[in-house]
């Protein structure tokens, strides 16, 4: 909702202080489809020809992501907590019964009881792997970390190419302006014999490109990447909470602290308060027995 809000109050105050100050939308209406034509249609080409397949779904995808924020909630925070502290105990009491878990976690009762979690096959992937390493003796916890934060840099990168991506076409809209607007001027030049009234129509129309560019750019476009990007940069949190809480499990550190571990590297406006997240750890060994 904030960002509908934000588009309104560009538009507002852009066109109407220029409505204020004496403006005409006449020349502006005139001419913005065709330089919305040119710079658009330039800004798009230049985009394909930039960005591979994969790139160009996940940015449209993320578009929307721009107005619903973050995918992962509080709650959601609080439920991860819930399910790996469920197969921290589990692999302590009995190891053989959890690879039936991580193996098919479509099929497992735990991770079933968490669909948003098992919905994220990078979440999924990140713990049944990092839970099976430790059956493989590679239980060094720092050689674990590190892995897992190299796996998490990758998965990061691949994440931000859309805002990237965004910003890209950003920087360029403002040139792409100017070439708008030079065609422009290419035209007028054309009709220098035109009467002063038509030519200045005509400047201004071509001046109207410039206008679309940095407007596009810096009302939109760029704050679009923004947004992708920080929303992006929250989600990985989730992850990274994933990372701390089994890391601390293979230091062999009791269940509860390492769930506690997760909870205090929650970002703060996510994590569950200590009350809340007993209870529901309460609720999930009632679950269990």
């Amino acid at each position: 909702m904030i960002g509908v809000v934000g588009i309104v109050v560009v538009f507002v105050m852009v066109f109407g202080g220029y409505l204020v100050a004496g403006g005409k939308f006449g020349i502006i209406l005139h001419a913005a489809p065709f330089e919305m034509m040119i710079i658009g249609g330039a800004a798009i080409g230049a985009f394909l020809i930039s960005n591979d397949i994969s790139t160009i779904k996940q940015t449209f995808k993320g578009l929307g992501r721009v107005f619903k924020g973050p995918r992962w909630k509080p709650d959601d925070y609080r439920d991860l907590l819930c399910l790996l502290f469920t197969l921290i105990r589990l692999a302590r009491q009995n190891p053989v019964a959890l690879e039936e878990h991580i193996e098919a976690p479509a099929e497992s009762d735990i991770f079933r009881r968490y669909p948003r979690i098992l919905a994220d096959p990078e979440a999924v992937s990140l713990i049944g792997d990092t839970l099976r390493s430790a059956s493989m003796n590679y239980d060094d916890p720092h050689q674990v970390e590190e892995v897992l934060e190299k796996r998490m840099e990758a998965h990061q990168h691949h994440a931000l190419l859309p805002s990237h991506a965004l910003q890209t076409m950003a920087d360029g809209l403002p040139a792409l302006g100017i070439v708008a607007a030079v065609l422009g001027v290419i035209k007028t030049m054309a009709s220098i014999d035109q009467p002063p009234e038509i030519l200045g129509k005509m400047i201004g129309g071509a001046l109207v490109g410039t206008f679309l560019g940095v407007f596009l750019a810096y009302g939109f476009v760029g704050p679009f990447a923004t947004r992708l990007r920080d929303v992006t940069e929250e989600d990985a949190h989730f992850y990274q909470l994933i990372r701390e809480v089994l890391v601390a499990n293979l230091h062999n550190h009791a269940a509860n602290i390492c769930i506690e571990v997760g909870r205090q590297n929650t970002p703060s406006h996510n994590r569950p308060g200590f009350g809340d997240l007993e209870e529901a750890l309460k609720a999930t060994r009632q679950d269990a027995a």
